[in-house]
């Protein structure tokens, strides 16, 4: 499958190598770092909306958990970050691990918790970063999806604590 996936870094390279593409990738990896973007907005809403702080509060404690469960599954599945001599890494990365991608986890489950503070619209921002992760090199195709899904699950399961339902 690591074939399959660095060929089609490759080609995701080769078609978005360009100098504003690539702005904006590592815009969107420097916002995402650790995070950090998803906590400030999670922040920002509890100080300045303070009838919906709760939600706020809640919101940010997903994103953290989400980001902290990437982190301690990387740890664990120990993939090592898309290598090849076609493949350009354009941004320093943290560590040497790769699955999942911690960018598109802590993005997804910030979007699926921010939509009802926010609106649907934050659901534009998880394949925005999974691009951007692959565009940079530093991600394969199933570091994205998996930190994804990851991240959904965690925001969903946020959702479901907050309206007092629970899953079995």
């Amino acid at each position: 499958m690591t074939d399959v996936e660095t060929r089609m870094l490759i080609g995701l390279q080769r078609a978005t190598a360009r100098p504003a593409p690539l702005r904006a990738a590592r815009a969107l990896s420097h916002a995402g770092e650790h995070a950090a973007a998803w906590l400030a907005v999670a922040g920002a809403g509890a100080v300045l909306a303070p009838r919906r702080r709760p939600d706020w509060l809640r919101a940010g404690a997903a994103v953290f958990a989400a980001h902290g469960l990437s982190v301690v599954v990387k740890r664990v599945a120990r993939r090592v970050r898309p290598v090849h001599d076609d493949l350009v890494s354009h941004v320093a990365v943290p560590s040497r691990w790769s699955f999942p991608s911690s960018h598109a986890t802590s993005t997804t489950t910030a979007a699926v918790v921010f939509a009802p503070l926010l609106g649907r619209w934050t659901l534009l921002a998880p394949p925005l970063m999974a691009w951007s992760r692959m565009a940079l090199g530093v991600h394969y195709p199933t570091d994205v999806l998996s930190g994804a899904v990851m991240g959904a699950a965690v925001g969903l399961a946020s959702g479901r604590s907050r309206d007092g339902r629970t899953t079995r």
